[in-house]
């Protein structure tokens, strides 16, 4: 208060003096002004871009990224541009630029003060005006973000400010290759390079005096000039600098009248990038380095690093054939399955709900036209209904593979073709699992100590749920009402008697076991219908989690980079694989593990044996959602796991077919493919095998030798003749026609497992195996491993399942296992995009 009071009088001077002002205070005032705006633009240079940021934007070099192999997979460039030197630019694109954008850039040091005077005038009048020079624009143009657009006196004494230091560092002819390099001309054409092919489908050195007037007079309005979409006003606005050029003597004045009746002549087409091998992996790393960079005060398109990734050149390569080759082979099933006089015409409502959807429909819709007549005009718009019918129909895949040792990523193919499908269906697209996370329930099983020989009676299960719904899970074929071992149930895929089992263990237990393999992204609702695979998960999380069952019980975290150098060679950073997490004892891991051999070796999976040889230490589980939505296959071995998906963008369109739906058909040829490939080439190695775990203690010697001197302290002693017949039955072979799960459940064989892999069929000679083998060979027609008697395996759907709200529910079926209380939940709707449906999923 009494410093208010203080300063009252001053206030009350300065007020007197405002009002009545002399002409030495006017004076005053006015040599102020000058002075306040010196000292505030010192106070901006602070916040103005730096000399090294300066002298790095103007070097273009890219961070260019390598495989393990040291082969290019991709380089991030900030945009679609290619530097190309000043002398490999035409002279006319240089003159038309300078006479009329900055006819004095000779003459000044960054800040033209006529001109820009000349420019205040005329915007004071109400005719606005740019005084910027080229510098200046390069200036804007290079630091959009520290100098900003806005109009305003800080942005220009900031462009004003930037302009000086770069007329400090460089001459005149590099600031214009700078400036021609970095200046955009829409369509993602960045650089007179990229905008002379886009515009004139010819390099810049040969651009010339009309086409040259063209691209310069973009440079005051690019979409405004558009000489694609606006070729009348690009017209005028290129006959505009002709007229300068003339005006500055770069043009003969005699030529201006015949230059000007000319037409545009424009010859467009949009210039793409090359995707490169891998490139969903690529935008995913992308988006990692741009962080990596940030936080370590590096540029990844200027300050030439070299990022080391852990894809495998090879393996990329295998995948992507086997994803196109497969994708192909089931469009051509997709399209006669929904072609114009089929499925699409026999799918009317559908259809309707796809036309209601589109932004033609919308679009017609909020410009005033009624829904039915909007709708009729698009039905009878053939072009539009053919693409609509062949955008929906596409079919899509996603394939990931990892080395399970490190996490290592080694291949990832994200969807047939990035050009077209840049939407990656391996880290970003959620679908349903089905019978691919059934491991999780048998795991959590093991854990709870069950064991692979325990049974439960294969019935119909009847699960109440929320809301007075009562879930009826279902397989392709009748139950058997007998007790079926937890072993052959997960090979044959067995959905009553997973249901069961998940009763057993308990929803939380499987989510929880789940999350701690790698389900660690995506929702996972504990409901019983889970057990089928009913919520949404990514592919990467998947084939991550198989990772955890291949590595013995241990989680890591996919990694994608190993190192980073500078274009020297000096290592900037380096990256160990993720640290392990346990996840499953070794024990119930390996019980798991081998549970998951019968997949292959005589369940749903055992393509991978009689279609393509595969006869190495592998096991895998295949997946199909409801209506065969969905076609999921993993396959691991000890030092790769892969796994494929394969469906459509929207999941309302399937195969229609029960045969090909399966992801025993549809994804689980891709993975075969590139595995039989890998094994060939040698990638990876097929005498690798699963180790079964070493519960061998030193106290257990020591307690088993103590235990036998007390027993031999009391025993009587037996004849030389009966030593010689237990020695001899001690060291008996194991029968000649056991097989190798008959070996693991011989106690004479507990000690160490035998994986089943050795004994399964004889490898069929590759060429035949994939180009002649139908893919229709079902467990139910295969022969079992040394001529083993083995039940028919049904597929894998297993149809429609649920009952409408409020039915009530029979009494409780009897045999197998106890089933526990219900878990509340709320009941799953219909769409199996958004959260868990009732009906069972295979």
């Amino acid at each position: 208060m009494r410093l208010l009071q203080s300063l009252q009088p001053y206030a009350v001077r300065v007020g007197y003096h405002v009002r009545h002002p002399t002409r030495r205070g006017v004076l005053i005032a006015i040599a102020a002004l000058p002075c306040l705006l010196v000292g505030y633009t010192l106070i901006l240079i602070p916040f103005t871009p730096g000399i090294r940021d300066i002298r790095r934007a103007k070097v273009d070099r890219p961070a260019q990224v390598l495989s393990v192999d040291g082969k290019p997979i991709a380089e991030f460039r900030p945009s679609n541009r290619e530097w190309v030197s000043l002398k490999d630019v035409s002279p006319n694109v240089v003159k038309a630029l300078i006479s009329t954008e900055d006819h004095r850039f000779y003459e000044h040091h960054g800040i033209d003060l006529k001109r820009t005077a000349g420019a205040a005038l005329h915007t004071f009048s109400g005719d606005r005006q740019g005084g910027s020079t080229i510098t200046q624009q390069l200036a804007r143009n290079l630091y959009p973000d520290d100098i900003g657009r806005a109009p305003t006196l800080t942005r220009k004494l900031k462009e004003a400010i930037t302009a000086l230091k770069i007329e400090a560092l460089y001459t005149k002819p590099e600031i214009l290759e700078t400036y021609l390099n970095t200046v955009p001309f829409l369509y993602n054409a960045f650089g007179i390079e990229m905008a002379a092919r886009t515009y004139f489908d010819k390099s810049a050195d040969q651009l010339d005096v009309v086409e040259a007037a063209t691209l310069v007079g973009m440079l005051k309005g690019n979409s405004y000039y558009n000489p694609v979409i606006n070729p009348e006003r690009a017209l005028q606005r290129r006959n505009t600098v002709l007229a300068q050029m003339v005006k500055f003597g770069d043009l003969d004045a005699s030529k201006l009248a015949a230059l000007q009746k000319r037409p545009l002549r424009i010859d467009f087409e949009r210039q793409t990038e090359a995707p490169g091998p891998a490139p969903h992996f690529a935008q995913q790393l992308r988006k990692w380095l741009i962080g990596w960079a940030d936080r370590n005060d590096y540029n990844i398109y200027s300050d030439g690093l070299v990022v080391h990734t852990t894809i495998d050149s090879r393996l990329q390569t295998m995948a992507t054939q086997a994803l196109t080759r497969q994708a192909n082979q089931l469009q051509g099933i997709a399209d006669a399955n929904w072609s114009a006089r089929g499925g699409w015409r026999d799918n009317t409502v559908l259809v309707q709900a796809f036309v209601r959807e589109s932004a033609e429909y919308r679009n017609a819709v909020a410009g005033g036209e009624a829904p039915e007549a909007a709708m009729k005009r698009l039905f009878a718009d053939k072009p539009f209904m053919q693409n609509l019918r062949e955008t929906k129909t596409r079919l899509q895949a996603g394939f990931l593979a990892i080395d399970p040792r490190t996490g290592e990523i080694r291949a990832w193919v994200g969807s047939r073709d990035f050009t077209t499908d840049p939407f990656d269906h391996v880290q970003q697209a959620r679908r349903q699992p089905g019978s691919t996370f059934k491991p999780f329930v048998y795991g959590a099983a093991f854990v709870k100590g069950r064991k692979p020989d325990d049974t439960i009676v294969d019935q119909p299960v009847e699960i109440p749920l929320a809301g007075g719904e009562i879930w009826r899970p279902s397989d392709d074929t009748a139950p058997t009402n007998k007790p079926m071992k937890l072993s052959d149930a997960l090979a044959q895929s067995r959905n009553t008697v997973t249901a069961q089992l998940m009763q057993d263990v308990g929803p939380s237990r499987v989510v929880g076991l789940a999350r701690a393999m790698g389900v660690r992204e995506s929702r996972l609702d504990a409901v019983p219908s889970l057990a089928l695979g009913t919520s949404p998960v990514s592919l990467k999380e998947m084939v991550a989690a198989y990772g955890t069952i291949a590595d013995g019980g241990e989680y890591r975290e996919p990694t994608m980079v190993t190192e980073i150098t500078n274009g020297d060679g000096e290592v900037l950073a380096t990256f160990s694989p993720a640290r392990p997490e346990r996840a499953l004892s070794e024990a119930d891991d390996y019980t798991l593990l081998d549970t998951m051999r019968g997949v292959v070796n005589r369940g749903t999976g055992n393509a991978i044996r009689t279609r393509f040889g595969i006869r190495a230490d592998v096991a895998g589980k295949t997946g199909t959602t409801q209506n065969n939505t969905d076609g999921w296959f993993i396959l691991m071995q000890s030092q790769l796991v892969a796994g494929a998906w394969v469906g459509f963008n929207d999941s309302r369109i399937t195969l229609r077919s029960d045969y090909w739906g399966q992801g025993a058909h549809s994804a689980l040829p891709i993975v075969g493919d590139v595995f039989s490939r890998a094994l060939r080439a040698r990638v990876i190695d097929g005498n690798a095998k699963f180790e079964a775990p070493d519960n061998h203690h030193w106290y257990s010697d020591l307690w088993t030798r103590a235990s036998d001197w007390v027993t031999g302290l009391f025993a009587k002693k037996p004849e030389p003749r009966q030593k010689a017949q237990v020695k001899r039955q001690a060291s008996a072979p194991a029968p000649a026609n056991e097989t190798g799960a008959q070996k693991a459940a011989n106690p004479a064989n507990a000690s160490a497992p035998t994986p089943d892999t050795a004994s399964g069929p004889l490898p069929v000679p590759i060429a035949s195996a994939v180009l002649a083998q139908p893919d229709d060979a079902s467990p139910a027609s295969t022969p079992a491993p040394h001529g083993t008697t083995i039940p028919g395996v049904p597929g894998e759907w297993n149809g429609p399942g649920g009952v409408p709200p409020g039915t009530s529910m029979p009494s409780a079926p009897t045999g197998g296992v106890i089933l526990s209380p219900p878990v509340p939940s709320q009941n799953p709707p219909q769409n199996p995009q958004v959260s868990p449906a009732p009906a069972p999923a295979q």
